[in-house]
């Protein structure tokens, strides 16, 4: 189970990851817990006004491209995207919105679903949303919530039949490693590099290289992960930052996406290269 935020955070942090697992044979549910209706239209191609008009029916039938691709199953938590809040003050959040509900009631539906859908492994986001979203933030709160809360009889008893997940991550998107390895593997290619200004300003970001456990080998994955993420049109423009590496660099400097294991109710030695380390042997059913 991957829980995030937004309809495009499963394309863009771990998809390569879930669609290796997909292929051999593992149930992936994703859970969305808002339906992006206060994102930005982030493709230039599409900001026009009959997709402002619609943006909310667009995004879904985006995800369900996004889906298709990845061959997962998915499911909607139902909650008010909270938008990003910009200036100097921040103003409020909207009243009604996803990360300003209570987390102990936010987390019940995922619990259910949790209870039925009986995952092995949890994916997730970090304390500060991997980056501070407020609607990231409020879906590391429930995930955790809901991780602990599942498999107590006690916890949410009209919910369903107590289910323990075994192992939960962090997605780890970008560290300083990932990034300077990038960089250095296009300028040795011959080809321009966009992370120059990212590495000039790094002493600004933390650095969360240290925190990764587990890295999954899922390269050959990497052109499904971009497939799904140019079905999410309004929120990724293809010509745009996220597709300037070419394929066949991304592939050999990197070919892992990275997590960090944070709880673990089986032996799994780290560091790791299987999400499923410690549940079941590879290529055993999961």
């Amino acid at each position: 189970m991957a829980v995030h935020a937004h309809p495009d955070d499963e394309s863009s942090k771990g998809a390569a990851t879930t669609a290796k697992y997909v292929a051999e044979g593992v149930d992936v549910l994703v859970v969305t817990c808002t339906g992006g209706e206060r994102g930005s239209v982030l493709n230039p191609k599409m900001d026009r006004p009959d997709v402002w008009a619609n943006i909310a029916d667009i995004r879904r039938a985006e995800m369900d491209a996004a889906r298709a691709i990845l061959g997962i199953e998915q499911a909607w938590l139902g909650f008010v995207d909270s938008g990003l809040p910009e200036g100097d003050p921040l103003p409020p959040l909207p009243e009604g919105c996803f990360a300003l509900q209570d987390v102990a009631e936010a987390a019940g539906p995922l619990v259910r679903l949790m209870r039925e859908f009986r995952p092995h492994v949890v994916t997730t986001y970090d304390e500060d949303g991997g980056y501070p979203h407020p609607d990231h933030i409020m879906t590391h709160k429930i995930t955790v919530a809901a991780f602990d809360a599942a498999g107590a009889a006690e916890r949410y008893p009209d919910l369903g039949e107590p289910w323990q997940p075994l192992k939960l991550y962090y997605d780890i998107v970008f560290s300083k490693d990932r990034i300077l390895v990038l960089h250095e593997a296009l300028l040795a290619a011959g080809f321009e590099s966009p992370y120059e200004e990212w590495l000039t300003r790094w002493e600004d970001r933390t650095d969360k290289g240290s925190r990764i456990t587990t890295r999954v080998g899922c390269a050959e994955y990497f052109p499904v992960r971009d497939d799904a993420l140019r079905a999410h049109a309004t929120q990724i423009d293809p010509d745009g930052f996220w597709f300037q590496v070419p394929m066949e660099v991304q592939q050999r400097a990197w070919p892992t996406e990275d997590f960090q294991l944070v709880r673990s109710l089986v032996d799994s030695p780290l560091p790791e290269s299987d999400l499923f380390a410690g549940i079941a042997e590879p290529g055993a059913p999961r």
